[in-house]
């Protein structure tokens, strides 16, 4: 159980995250247009360039990897983005003021991050299946079992970011090169590229696919899926958390936190 002041700061970095929502309208309609255009132009290139014979199965995969590369895109990328903001706003340092450790206020931000626009996925999928003619397969108790394991990896990569941002302040170039990665992540399956298992979050997205686009029961799953998940989550989320520690140490030491 969290603190007082933990849940306070959890509350609150919750409520930033809606509010900014709302103060920056013209980024969220944006956000939405993005994603929609880019699910719409996939859409038809499976529609007519595709197998005919296995276009349902192909459109509900892209419905399922579409939301993951949006919701990797929002996750990885939200801590090196808040470092930046609070630089710009001159509130860097303070937040290294606060009694609440500065990681545990970025994991807060992340995890409001991740709730906030997980609504908002769930919004734009429908509108998608809508456009699609494709309904997916929403088992919850399948989702709400394999999610975590493979955001906790995510979670780990973007505190990668947030240590590469602390010290190299600008790495725009590097996320959107990193953009690339992420969509290969989130949208070729396991079957067909099978040392992806090796990449983060990879082993997740597939199994949710699986459950969502071809209705396979979490029964399904054997144990080796279950240590391949939470195994790839849990490493890849103490490599991240070690490397931003890393870098934050480094920052302090060299005065960065305050050069920008």
């Amino acid at each position: 159980m969290l603190t007082n002041g933990y849940q306070h700061a959890f509350r609150v970095n919750l409520g930033k995250a809606v509010i900014e929502l709302k103060r920056y309208l013209p980024n969220t309609i944006s956000m939405f247009i993005l994603f929609y255009s880019v699910f719409v132009f996939l859409l038809l290139g499976v529609k007519f360039i595709g197998d005919p014979a296995t276009a349902d199965t192909s459109v509900k995969y892209l419905l399922v990897s579409n939301g993951f590369w949006f919701l990797l895109l929002t996750s990885v990328s939200s801590m090196g983005w808040d470092l930046s903001t609070e630089a710009l706003r001159g509130t860097l340092e303070q937040l290294y003021m606060s009694t609440v450790p500065t990681w545990l206020i970025l994991l807060f931000r992340i995890v409001s991050t991740l709730l906030v626009y997980m609504v908002i996925l769930v919004v734009m999928t429908v509108l998608s299946m809508l456009t699609a003619g494709q309904w997916l397969t929403f088992d919850l108790t399948a989702i709400a079992a394999i999610l975590p394991a493979t955001l906790i990896g995510a979670i780990g990569l973007a505190y990668l970011v947030a240590g590469m941002t602390l010290v190299y302040k600008q790495i725009n170039s590097f996320l959107q090169v990193f953009q690339i990665f992420l969509m290969g992540v989130a949208y070729v399956p396991l079957a067909t590229a099978p040392l992806l298992e090796l990449a983060p979050t990879a082993k997740g997205i597939d199994m949710i696919r699986l459950v969502m686009a071809e209705g396979v029961p979490l029964a399904a799953f054997g144990a080796a899926d279950w240590t391949s998940l939470w195994v790839s989550g849990l490493v890849y989320f103490a490599l991240g958390f070690v490397a931003f520690k890393l870098f934050e140490r480094h920052a302090m030491r060299m005065g960065l936190l305050g050069h920008y």
